[in-house]
């Protein structure tokens, strides 16, 4: 008899213990709901993450500190 060889399953990089949740109006949720359905988005959970994390890091990047101010490298 053969043996079949273990499937090896990905393990994420890290757990996800911290459960966030909001509301929304009518309206944001038609809005979100539309969106997901045009471009046929299946897994909500990391859209949003993604969405929020994206938005998050873009931020912090633009709000490093630097060496000098904007206007002063503008020189």
């Amino acid at each position: 008899m053969k043996k079949h060889p273990k499937k090896i399953v990905p393990q994420p990089k890290s757990i996800r213990e911290h459960r966030i949740s909001f509301m929304m109006n009518d309206d944001e949720y038609n809005a979100v709901e539309r969106h997901l359905a045009k471009y046929r988005i299946t897994n909500k959970s990391n859209w949003y993450r993604t969405t929020i994390l994206t938005h998050v890091l873009k931020i912090m990047e633009e709000d490093y500190p630097t060496l000098f101010n904007e206007n002063e490298m503008r020189r």
